[in-house]
């Protein structure tokens, strides 16, 4: 397969060559230092508006840009916007698009062509990303000679610029004969010449880049699917990429950790959270149960062993890295297996027919629990599922894909449901924290878990409606020591990303933010 798709990149290539001289389409030159990056490719398109994944990869690939960025602790900086005012009530936004900027193909990006970029996403109605949910307006204008693009929201927002810094509002050149699909023409690094979705991607240097040297003439992206397999350490260790993101590979992680003479190893504490839903309109709608299987579960032995230490263990939906006060939070049902049994027997949980499956009024507890195979989660599956068989409770583990999981989950067809969320995807919990908030209109609820609690509705009202960000992280905390208090969620803890290269290549450390996979960073080594 390997050396399938490496032929048709470099046919790609080729192909490319020959169309020296058309209009409007980048050169590859003989490049003197070419990047071969791995990866795991997420959706089978670049259009940003169509796939909330494809707005994603086209940033991770060097080719889009937002006007605010995320640094590390997630706090905005600018970006292709220097300066911005707001007014008091947080309606009106003005931004300052910073002068001189180019698109790749040389074009001036203005004030107005930006507000076109964003209203080409915003027409796509049947695409997945619904800029809308990030930024709602009345007016959308340009003043291109004094370089500013003024937003007039339907409603306050407390800080615009953490959603403006999101994938979905990356900006691209949208002129008349624009190929958004398959060849995106953006602010970033690189330019891209070929795409094969899912397959591979051929990339140059941006001439016309604005924020200093781009360090390689070309970018070869290899798109590896195989997931759950080593393909990216077989494929880094055979020296057919240099450089490769997100192995899972327990061994191959442990391998390339301590090879430090032939390979550089970046890992960080990301804002992923690995996670089971709990459905509490199912045999989990009970607090008792619920607070058991948390008492039973290791979570410092799950993260450490069963998943080789590609998690942080944890007991909150947010990441301890974040300020959100998780030193604060206590833990009444941490692990405690004769505390679980207790409680389980107290209950009126017991096994009576001795076929080691506890019964509750004569009906044996029967769990359904669903996940795929994606970043480990199905080993935390199988995990809790023996080690909640030994409490007496009969677990089934379906291991799917994540669109068909994802379908069960809205359906309700399940008790246990793992998943793997970027917490502050725009910089901000909010969208996320929606997962237990039940008080939304039937139309936007996120809430497939069926959890209430009236107390954590009114915080989350009071968050959302609150400028003040020492406010809103108080109310947040409060927030998740309700779902800590209420057992209201399995986490299994926080997932750290990685970034490997071979000694060729250096500066290629893991971002924090999912959306910084390949940046001018990442240059030969000396």
């Amino acid at each position: 397969m390997r050396k399938g798709t490496l032929s048709k990149m470099l046919a790609a290539v080729m192909a490319l060559t020959m169309l020296a001289g058309t209009v409007g389409v980048p050169q590859v030159q003989a490049a003197e230092t070419t990047l071969h990056f791995g990866c795991y490719g997420y959706a089978d398109t670049l259009d940003p508006s169509d796939q909330i994944n494809a707005a994603w990869d086209v940033m991770r690939i060097g080719i889009s840009e937002c006007l605010f960025k995320y640094a590390d602790d997630m706090t905005v900086q600018p970006n292709l916007c220097d300066t911005y005012e707001v007014s008091d009530d947080h309606i009106t936004w003005t931004f300052h698009i910073r002068d001189g900027l180019k698109f790749s193909n040389g074009k001036d990006v203005t004030p107005q062509a930006i507000i076109d970029c964003w209203e080409v996403y915003y027409a796509n109605t049947e695409g997945s990303s619904r800029p809308t949910k990030y930024m709602d307006y009345e007016s959308m204008t340009a003043d291109d000679a004094a370089r500013t693009l003024t937003v007039v929201l339907k409603a306050a927002q407390a800080d615009l610029r953490k959603n403006l810094a999101y994938p979905v509002f990356g900006v691209l050149d949208v002129s008349d004969g624009a190929d958004i699909d398959y060849a995106p023409v953006g602010t970033g690094p690189y330019a891209i010449t070929s795409y094969e979705p899912k397959v591979s991607a051929t990339l140059v240097k941006n001439e016309n880049y604005w924020d200093g040297e781009v360090p390689y003439e070309a970018l070869e992206v290899l798109y590896i699917q195989e997931d759950s397999a080593n393909t990216k350490g077989m494929a880094l260790m055979a020296g057919n990429v240099d450089l490769v993101e997100n192995i899972t590979a327990t061994e191959d992680l442990k391998m390339f950790k301590e090879d430090t003479e032939n390979y550089n190893f970046s890992q960080a504490e990301g804002v992923r959270c690995g996670f089971a839903y709990i459905n509490q309109a199912g045999i989990l709608g009970d607090a008792t149960l619920r607070q058991a299987i948390q008492m039973a579960l290791d979570d410092e032995t799950m993260c450490s062993i069963t998943v080789g230490g590609l998690y942080t263990p944890g007991y909150s939906v947010l990441p301890s890295t974040l300020a959100y006060g998780y030193d604060e939070l206590t833990d009444p049902y941490a692990y405690n297996p004769e505390g679980a049994v207790k409680l389980l027997d107290d209950a009126g949980y017991v096994d009576s027919d001795g076929d080691g499956i506890r019964e509750k009024d004569g009906q044996p507890i029967n769990i359904n629990y669903i996940t795929y195979d994606s970043r480990k989660l199905s080993d935390f599956a199988q995990a809790i599922q023996s080690v909640l068989m030994e409490l007496g409770l009969n677990v089934n583990v379906t291991v799917t894909d994540s669109d068909t999981e994802w379908n069960m989950m809205v359906n309700g067809e399940y008790d246990l449901c793992d998943s793997n969320w970027t917490t502050v995807g725009n910089g901000d919990p909010t969208e996320y924290l929606a997962n237990w908030y039940s008080a939304a209109p039937a139309e936007s609820n996120a809430n497939y878990c069926n959890y209430s609690n009236p107390e954590f509705d009114k915080l989350y009202e009071e968050m959302k409606a609150s400028f003040d960000d020492a406010e809103r992280a108080e109310k947040i905390k409060q927030m998740q020591q309700i779902l800590i208090d209420d057992a209201a969620v399995v986490v299994h803890g926080y997932y750290n990303s990685s970034m490997i290269s071979n000694k060729k290549v250096e500066g290629a450390n893991i971002h924090t933010a999912d959306y910084y996979w390949i940046t001018t960073e990442i240059k030969p080594a000396e």
